[in-house]
């Protein structure tokens, strides 16, 4: 392993843009019972843009609203108010994500489309297990792979060692290991503490590869480690080698069966179909 390597890797982070200002004032009232429209105006009112995506989500075909939504307030009334806050966190983020990321052979929207095919995969994970602050789950859902825009530079430039490694049998996120000192996940992990997000998200985008290594809030970590393998069975685009076996243990955590992968796979692919026409 090549320590400079490492610390420009780790140096990296500090040049990653902070997480979008009306995201980062929106992820508190997530997780917050007392939330209310009134709330979520006050951060929607200094981002017009933003208010103007989502009210054009709102009257999309997709949510077959039966009158035309001109405000947040009606939005919220109509969509439910965390489903809303979803949305709007999904929306913030895109910019950040849409990026190309040659190392992964990832273009514009790939990693995009992929983090809302696990945020999505991950809602009906959280509906299945009725599991509790699922909001939580879905937020570390969207951002799990966020680590790779830091690390998508330096992967190109070990590539023809990860991918030496992958052809020997291991996954590519144990090659990153191998080859750079740290993988996508543990990076991602690193970004999410340096935008101060709360420990149970750090943690679930730091072991979405590696569940066994949870020792607390494991729904969390467990239900994002899923929702990866399911996001990874949709054939989207990227370097990564197979898609990712979830793992047996977690399953039994959880109480999964893989016939219950086979019908939230298919359920997800027909969401994103769907999603494909707003998102």
């Amino acid at each position: 392993m090549d320590e400079k390597k490492l610390e420009d890797i780790v140096g990296r982070i500090r040049s990653v843009p902070a997480m979008p200002a009306t995201a980062a004032r929106l992820l508190p009232l997530l997780s917050d019972p007392a939330a209310d429209t009134r709330r979520i105006e006050d951060v929607l009112r200094y981002d017009p843009g933003l208010t103007a995506d989502l009210l054009k989500i709102a009257n999309s075909a997709y949510f077959g609203l039966p009158t035309r939504v001109g405000s947040v307030r009606q939005a919220v009334m109509l969509l439910g108010w965390k489903r809303l806050l979803q949305l709007v966190m999904t929306l913030s983020l895109s910019g950040l994500m849409k990026q190309p990321l040659p190392g992964y052979d990832l273009p514009r929207g790939a990693l995009w489309r992929h983090s809302v095919a696990v945020s999505v995969a991950a809602d009906r994970l959280i509906a299945r297990l009725k599991i509790p602050d699922g909001d939580a789950v879905f937020t570390a859902a969207l951002l799990h792979d966020v680590g790779k825009i830091v690390l998508a530079h330096f992967v190109r430039e070990e590539l023809g060692r990860i991918e030496a490694l992958v052809a020997k049998g291991l996954s590519f996120d144990v090659a990153e290991t191998v080859a750079l000192g740290v993988n996508h996940a543990g990076i991602g992990g690193k970004l999410l503490e340096a935008w101060s997000l709360p420990p149970r998200l750090v943690e679930a985008v730091r072991l979405h590869h590696d569940p066994e290594g949870c020792v607390r809030d494991c729904p969390v970590s467990d239900v994002v480690h899923v929702a990866n393998a399911i996001g990874g069975r949709l054939d989207l685009p990227g370097r990564g080698g197979a898609a990712p076996e979830p793992s047996p243990e977690v399953l039994d955590r959880l109480g999964l069966e893989e016939k219950d992968l086979e019908e939230m796979t298919l359920s997800t692919r027909r969401e994103l179909e769907r999603l494909s026409e707003v998102l």
